[in-house]
Formats: C-alpha cells, structure tokens, sequence
C-alpha cells in the first residue's frame, strides 16, 4: 500500500508534535506516525519545564534576560563550541513558541522564579502554574493536533525504514496494523526518541550508565538513527546523555532538582559530605555519585524546604510512592538509612545551606526529610548531526535531500557527555527543533 502526503513525520513526542502542526499552518499535508502514546515519549516523564530567555514572563518579573545571554550560559556549560550556532538558533525561537503555547494552545504559563538551576545566570525556566510536568505539554500538543485537519495523527505505527531513490529521501516505511505501508512525501522529519532503551547502543556509546536506573521510555530504541546512518548520515555526541543524580533507588523515581540548589545537604554513606550542592545540575551529579561506593547517596532537607519542593511534580510522584520520609532526628535518620552517626551528626551540625531563589544561609534543623539517591539515565543526548534548520547532514557538510531530524533522533546540545547538560535542554532542543522544522517546512517546498 502506498500514501502521498507533504510531509512525513516519525514520532509524535514534542518535537514531531511541533513540526507538524507548524508545517501544516504553512497548508501542507502532514503524516505523523507514533510508534506507542500508551508507552509514551520521553517528553511526559520531563518536568515540562521550558527555557527560554527575553520572554514576557521574565520582563514582567523585572528580570533583564537575553537569547544570546542564554546561548552564553548553554555553550559555557557544555563546553562545545561547536554548538553555538545551533544552540543560538534554538534560544532565538523559545519566546516565540511559548507566546504560541501560551496564546493559541492554551498552555498556561509562568516564569519559575524558584526554579534556580546550576548554570543558568537568571531564572528561565517556565512552567505551567500547577507544576504538573510534560505529561500537561503533552495533552496540549495532541489536543492541537486533533483539532488540525491537515494533520493524520497515526498512533501504533513505528517507522521501519526511508524511501530514497533519484539521491533524495521520497518518504518512509511504516509498519501500520503489521502491514508494510510506504508513504511517499517531499519531506520526512525523524523526531522519535534516542536510544537510552537500547541496551547494546548504550553500551557502545556511553558504557558507563549501563548499570544506572532507567528514567526515560521503552520506545526510545534508536531506530531512526541506523536509517540515517545508511544513507551516509553524520553523528555527533554520542556518548552525550541525560543523566540524574535526583533518581531514587528502588522506586525510580525523583526527587526535586532544586533541593540541592535550596540548602539542602547530600552525604556520601559515610554520612560526609561529599560535593558542594550548588556546584552540579542534576546530570552532572549523576556523574560524582557513580564514583561512590554502591553508587549512593542521601539528600537531606527540613520542614522550611519541604513544602515548597512539593511545588514540582517530580516530587509529589514520589511522595506518593514513599520514596523519602521524615526522621525525627539524625540518630534516626543514620539508624533507617545506614549512615554513620557520629559523621552524619558532625557534618549536619557544621553544614549552612544557601537558597539560591532568597539568597538567605541558614542551618537545617530536625525533624529532618531524607531520601537515598543513585544515578540514573533518562535520555540521549548524541544523534544526528544537523544544521540550524533541522537538515541532516553528511560528513562532509552537505546535506541529504529531503531529510529533516527533531527531538532525541537529532545531536543535542549538551557537549560529549552527561556534565554538559543544562536544565532545560532537553524540551529547548525538542521543541526548538520541532518549531525550526516544521516553519521551514511550511514555506518552502
């Protein structure tokens, strides 16, 4: 069986959702193919929160911010150079597509003035006011594609291949209700996850979060990026991902990201501090805990802390698994986690904790919150190397015709590895991307 659309998308996360309802407002047919909503994508298991800079949520807060100050912090921390014009494409777009989240989707905004992140020079991540994590963003994107005519949403239909003949890609192979169907098009967007769920590309790529805890999607297999590859394809960054030192063992889920940046406090088993708490986003710790014994840790925090860390969805799934509890002092604490008591007792004694958001130092104070960590994985950061409108590029700098890349099948902008990594960049890069595609694709033919 064979389809004519405009344009073909594989992967209904942010980035493909984005691309195509922006190619579609340019009057193009559009195909989107997902291979599993029911097994979802790893936009729904992110916080949701967007970075963007110079926005009105930013000016409206009295905060002076700028696409290319963002860029700047981006580039610094990741320390690739390389990126940069990518990176500046990707901070360009972000006010624009939050005015349009905003305005014409119905995805209610505002600027988290609590969400202080390691790297960032001000605040810039924007959230939904309920804090209610990607899974919000996600059912506003599908409510917009439901309602866009010129978009087939196709749900249980994974890519399987590329169409090329006459030194283009002419469309895509889908496997639709087990039958092979080829969908021919002027374009095809690959915007399917990476391959964190892959276990033998992870282990090639990044062998040192083979034994990390799971955080992302079973769908995110890196199909596309062997497609690509045939056809001469470049990859960068492959050993790049998405880690987390927030992740809770045994019940894989995650703790609030700002904690540490608030004044909480992290201790090896020893019951010692071992790093400075604003030192490291949440992916580059995952990093410091693989260097200790079991790869464990604990994060302590009190009543003050508490109640605002709640704020975050993250942490409300694992209030609800029982992921932390509360300890009545530190003898308890030591005696339910396995510290050492008197270490723990000296170093929670000594330890003056800085919140970034008041600026105020202070000491925490019993009764004492507490949850073990280890590192996880959530996503990859490597993929396809492309330009600054989303084409897919060959070794050599030219590009394959017709062939367009989005969200994790495309090289983030994180640098080599999981310390590069900024808040935020994951939905920077996916819907960046799916918005720097989807307008090129709805003006050009």
């Amino acid at each position: 069986m064979t389809v004519d659309v405009d344009v073909v998308v594989i992967g209904g996360g942010a980035a493909g959702m984005v691309a195509a309802l922006r190619a579609a407002r340019g009057g193009r047919s559009v195909a989107l193919f997902e291979k599993s909503t029911q097994h979802g994508c790893n936009t729904q298991v992110s916080s949701g929160s967007l970075a963007a800079a110079g926005t009105r949520w930013q000016r409206a807060a009295g905060i002076e911010d700028s696409p290319q100050q963002q860029a700047d912090d981006i580039v610094r921390e990741s320390g690739d150079e390389s990126t940069r014009p990518l990176v500046e494409a990707l901070c360009a777009v972000a006010p624009a597509y939050l005015d349009w989240l905003n305005d014409d989707l119905g995805h209610t905004l505002e600027l988290g003035g609590d969400m202080r992140r390691h790297g960032m020079s001000v605040p810039r991540l924007h959230t939904d006011p309920a804090r209610s994590g990607g899974m919000a963003l996600v059912r506003t994107l599908r409510s917009a594609i439901a309602a866009e005519d010129r978009v087939a949403f196709v749900d249980g239909t994974p890519g399987i291949g590329l169409i090329y003949e006459t030194d283009r890609v002419a469309g895509a192979v889908v496997l639709q209700n087990g039958e092979r169907t080829e969908v021919r098009s002027h374009a095809v967007v690959l915007a399917s996850d990476g391959f964190a769920a892959n276990a033998d590309l992870v282990a090639q790529h990044i062998p040192e979060a083979v034994d990390d805890v799971f955080q992302g999607v079973s769908t995110s297999t890196g199909d596309a990026l062997a497609w690509a590859t045939d056809l001469g394809a470049a990859t960068r960054c492959m050993t790049s991902f998405l880690g987390s030192g927030m992740v809770v063992p045994g019940y894989a889920t995650r703790v609030n990201p700002s904690l540490p940046f608030r004044g909480a406090l992290l201790v090896g088993r020893d019951g010692r501090r071992f790093v400075d708490e604003h030192e490291h986003g949440y992916s580059s710790l995952a990093t410091v805990l693989r260097t200790l014994p079991g790869r464990r840790a604990v994060l302590v925090w009190d009543d003050v802390l508490h109640g605002p860390s709640l704020q975050s969805e993250l942490m409300r799934e694992s209030e609800s698994a029982g992921a932390f509890r509360q300890y009545a002092d530190a003898a308890a604490l030591c005696a339910a986690l396995g510290l050492d008591a008197d270490a723990f007792t000296e170093t929670v004694g000594g330890f003056v904790g800085w919140d970034e958001v008041t600026g105020v130092r202070r000491s925490l104070s019993a009764p004492y919150w507490a949850a073990p960590l280890t590192s996880g994985i959530l996503a990859t950061q490597g993929g396809l190397d492309v330009d600054t409108t989303g084409r897919v590029l060959r070794a050599d700098g030219s590009w394959i015709e017709g062939l367009y890349a989005a969200g994790g099948t495309a090289a983030g902008i994180s640098g080599p590895s999981s310390r590069g990594y900024s808040s935020g960049n994951g939905l920077l890069h996916a819907l960046g991307l799916g918005w720097i595609v989807g307008n090129h694709l709805a003006t050009t033919r």
